[in-house]
């Protein structure tokens, strides 16, 4: 069996809230592991004894979609091997939904971050896939990507450097949101403080490959 059936089978056995996998990889030949870990290398997998550590998460780090890929690469080059499931971890129960909405919530976010933060990569999840595309359309002033087959998108937001909307053009597009009764939550994903960019606009994060 190739490693993407492997993981298919493990992952068709998870729990339904599960946020967080943790697996071992081993590859059949010692002599293929240099090879193994330069396809694996995007997932930054840790290594030990010649088995491959990797963590698969629903919200964040190496996504299901990316291990797939990964894995496909290392069936293409005819390596073969074991994939075992090693721990889980559940998904935190999300937040209920701030009364007075979205642009609230937002408010509520921003007021926990340092005072000296500068840019943030943030996460709305709206409660239905009805609503993607007027969300997608409301949202459209602070450039919404999609990530894969949740009702959410992901955003940039920068208060003094970096790239992204402003906070105030956030908040107008969460209440453009709220005027239209589209339930959502919102949350900061990742978050760059005491940033001093000299000549650039700052850090940037890189997410499965990608630069976000």
């Amino acid at each position: 069996m190739g490693f993407v059936d492997q993981w298919r089978e493990i992952e068709r056995g998870l729990p339904g809230r599960w946020g967080e996998t943790r697996l071992a990889l081993a590859v059949r030949q010692p002599g293929q592991a240099d090879r193994a870990a330069a396809m694996l290398g995007p997932l930054a997998p840790g290594r030990s004894a010649g088995r491959f550590h990797l963590t698969v998460g629903r919200r964040t780090g190496t996504s299901p979609g990316a291990l797939e890929r990964a894995l496909h690469r290392l069936d293409e080059e005819g390596l073969r091997g074991g994939l075992e499931l090693v721990g889980t971890t559940d998904a935190p129960v999300p937040a209920p939904e701030a009364e007075d909405g979205l642009a609230e919530a937002w408010d509520e976010a921003l007021a926990g971050l340092p005072a000296d933060w500068s840019h943030l990569h943030g996460q709305v999840d709206l409660t239905s896939t009805d609503h993607l595309e007027r969300g997608a359309l409301l949202l459209s002033p602070i450039n919404p990507s999609r990530f894969d087959d949740s009702p959410s998108f992901r955003f940039r937001c920068a208060r003094a450097a970096g790239y992204g909307a402003s906070p105030g053009m956030a908040r107008r597009c969460f209440e453009r949101l709220d005027e239209d009764s589209i339930r959502a939550s919102v949350a900061v994903l990742r978050l760059v403080s005491d940033s001093d960019a000299a000549g650039t606009q700052g850090p940037v994060w890189y997410v499965d490959g990608k630069v976000v």
